[in-house]
């Protein structure tokens, strides 16, 4: 099983996350369901009712009826599957922050992954990918508290904390075989949606995407204009490490490259009728130049969706490694009384346009590249001096001066050749 989410970092299932407005006023009037006699909601009331009722009353320590509530939430809603849960308050908000794409912590992205606790992606510039940790890494330990079987909101409150304090943790590297300590310090986190907009060769464009928060949509926008200006003729869109974000900013982004009305991706759910068509809408379309777009083992979640859309209505080459394969919807409802509280519910999951569950399976490469954690991390760290070579010295530049990041070169190498056989093609009689 596969969970997602950021940490302090990105919180509790921010990635696939879909607050539903149509879900939270259907439960003000949710009433109990009796599905058969021997099974009444009212019994079941009546029995966690008398187990609170106990607790309070002879539990070693004091707990108000508030903890003990939280805590039958908490296990209730983990009981479903790894991506559902329960949002406190201080939770509920931490997840807001997320979707705007600023948080506090330590900059990882971190899922279940065959009941580890792993790293699906460390976010640039930030204390965990300073600290070396890579996509695959596995958490063991927080602080020295063995993360097995540790619900993820329970590893995001525990990994998230104030600026400037520290934390521990322990890991074992996806090609290592001893685990080591790692100590960080958290820190603010801003992420840009929009990263490297270049052109890298012969017309050949590139832009990264990050994470699919509220305002990305329009910054590919920007981007793509800045590189139409800049004449570039085809493009390499870059969604390695990206763990996702809000799915309709993954529409948004996905028409962009596609004919008006195009399926970006369908939701289903657990009955027939519970069947949602996303497709594309807008006035501009960037539907005719070349495309390449660069996946890993990082993307994740809308960045599945994005990739899967492109790939089906064969409007892009995908270059890289299969996606992660987190496609299920989770619907935020608050709760009654203030809505302070909400449930974060699996309600549906993702499919193509073709119809490929992208749920455990992910998303298969049309060209696979795969590179070694070494090789991607100095490729990583190259990347961030070319983005942004006024934050680093010139003999940090000259370390990773020859690093090569192979997907992309492969990318570009595609994209010369259509170019050149495009132009071959005009020049006939």
């Amino acid at each position: 099983m596969k969970a997602f989410v950021r940490i302090g970092v990105l919180c509790a299932g921010v990635a696939g996350l879909t607050v539903s407005p149509a879900a939270e006023a259907v439960t003000a009037d949710v009433k109990p369901v009796v599905t058969n006699a021997s099974e009444s909601a009212y019994d079941q009331f009546e029995l966690l009712a008398e187990a609170m009722l106990h607790i309070k009353k002879f539990y070693v320590n004091d707990k108000s009826y508030d903890d003990i509530m939280n805590g039958a939430m908490h296990g209730m809603l983990s009981s479903l599957d790894p991506h559902s849960g329960f949002l406190s308050p201080d939770e509920l908000t931490a997840m807001q922050e997320d979707t705007e794409g600023k948080f506090g912590g330590i900059g990882v992205t971190i899922g279940m992954k065959d009941n580890i606790l792993t790293v699906i992606a460390p976010i640039e510039d930030s204390p965990g990918f300073r600290a070396g940790l890579q996509s695959g890494d596995r958490i063991l330990a927080i602080e020295g508290v063995k993360t097995q079987g540790m619900p993820i909101p329970e590893a995001v409150r525990r990994l998230r904390g104030e600026k400037g304090t520290p934390v521990r943790i322990t890991v074992l590297g996806r090609q290592a075989e001893e685990p080591r300590e790692v100590s960080l310090v958290r820190s603010d986190i801003v992420v840009p949606c929009v990263k490297g907009a270049r052109i890298l060769r012969n017309g050949v464009g590139y832009l990264r995407i990050t994470q699919f928060s509220a305002p990305a949509a329009a910054e590919v926008a920007a981007a793509l204009d800045t590189l139409v200006k800049a004449n570039a003729r085809a493009l390499v869109l870059d969604l390695r490490g990206n763990p996702g974000g809000l799915l309709i900013s993954a529409v948004d982004i996905a028409q962009l490259f596609l004919e008006r009305g195009a399926l970006v991706v369908t939701t289903r759910g657990r009955d027939d009728g519970d069947k949602v068509e996303n497709r594309g809408k807008g006035d501009v379309h960037w539907t005719r130049a070349p495309m390449v777009v660069l996946i890993d083992r990082g993307s994740a979640s809308a960045s599945e969706i994005v990739a899967g859309a492109l790939q089906d209505h064969g409007r892009a080459v995908l270059v890289g490694e299969t996606s992660f394969g987190k496609g299920s919807v989770q619907s935020v409802i608050r709760l009654r009384p203030d809505g302070k509280r909400a449930i974060r519910l699996t309600t549906a999951h993702y499919y193509t346009p073709s119809g490929r569950l992208i749920h455990e399976k992910g998303i298969d490469p049309d060209i696979r590249v795969s590179v070694t954690a070494d090789e991607w991390r100095r490729a990583q760290v190259r990347r961030s001096h070319e983005e942004a070579p006024e934050g680093y010295s010139e003999p940090e530049k000259k370390e990773y001066r020859n690093a090569v990041d192979a997907a992309l070169e492969r990318a570009a190498d595609v994209l010369d050749a259509v170019l050149v056989y495009q132009s071959a093609r005009a020049q006939k009689p």
